[in-house]
């Protein structure tokens, strides 16, 4: 996702607001998110990207056989620091390689290992803007230590404005059709997945299930929203969906699953500000 991000339009700052209201499993769940990069020119238009990305999640669960706020799991925090390498190959051409080491942790107590992982991400991203129909393509691998297989996994997103009103997108974590009303405004659908994998600093007691020392969620949403352009480089945007699926569940020391926490649908709702290059 760094990579990503990086590769297409650096974000020198974004605040967002997340929310996804409580579901029939009694789940609520909220995000404010925090991005800052600073890019820093180098000789031969090669480029260095250092910055860090902030994100506390609030969780709420209402459910009898479970009392999440007796167990100080209300508050999740996640801090990455980016070190990017931006090298310029050619007029078309960039090559990537990233450095995050990532924070993720309830914070309730000092610092431990468990609190901290790694992820590596290396890749190319193609830009051809000055052409009939512009595209951009991002391709390559990335290393994530909280993943299971823990081996690089590949990843690929495809952009192409095929049409002066139309831009589709193909790839993962996101996938949609964007409609551009003029230069400053645009419609866009997405199929999103997201997630998280916090390390919970005081192990949770579970009947019949033993101690729960991490949470990880997972989900797939699809999702609609408007875009506004405040100028070139500034942007405000919101956007409502629906989960297609979702997965919240708390894991062992071998991070196996050993209890759902939730499992049923949910509204989404998001909005925020991007400065961004």
């Amino acid at each position: 996702m760094s990579a990503f991000c990086i590769a297409q339009t650096p974000d020198v700052f974004r605040a967002e607001y997340m929310f996804m209201p409580r579901n029939d499993a009694g789940a609520e769940l909220s995000r404010i998110k925090l991005v800052a990069n600073v890019p820093i020119k180098l000789k031969d238009s090669h480029n260095l990207i250092i910055g860090s990305e902030y994100n506390r999640l609030a969780y709420d669960l209402q459910r009898n056989d479970i009392k999440l706020s007796e167990e100080g799991l209300n508050f999740f925090h996640i801090i990455d620091f980016n070190l990017a390498y931006v090298h310029r190959y050619n007029n078309e051409w960039r090559l990537i390689g990233v450095l995050t080491p990532r924070l993720a942790s309830t914070l309730t107590n000092p610092l431990e290992n468990g609190d901290f992982s790694f992820n590596a991400t290396i890749g190319g991203f193609r830009d051809r803007q000055n052409i009939d129909k512009p595209t951009r393509l991002v391709i390559g691998i990335s290393y994530n230590s909280t993943v299971t297989p823990r081996i690089p996994l590949p990843f690929l997103y495809y952009e192409k404005r095929f049409h002066p009103k139309w831009t589709y997108v193909i790839g993962a974590p996101k996938t949609g059709m964007k409609y551009h009303i003029n230069d400053k405004q645009l419609i866009q659908t997405e199929f999103i997945l997201d997630g998280y994998f916090v390390n919970l600093q005081n192990s949770t007691i579970l009947p019949d299930a033993g101690f729960a020392s991490s949470i990880s969620s997972s989900a797939a949403l699809a999702t609609i929203g408007y875009q506004h352009n405040l100028s070139k480089i500034m942007s405000v945007y919101s956007y409502m969906g629906h989960t297609l699926f979702q997965a919240g569940v708390l894991r062992d020391k071998d991070r196996n699953d050993i209890f759902t926490l939730n499992d049923d649908p949910s509204f989404y709702f998001r909005a925020g500000f991007r400065i961004g290059l």
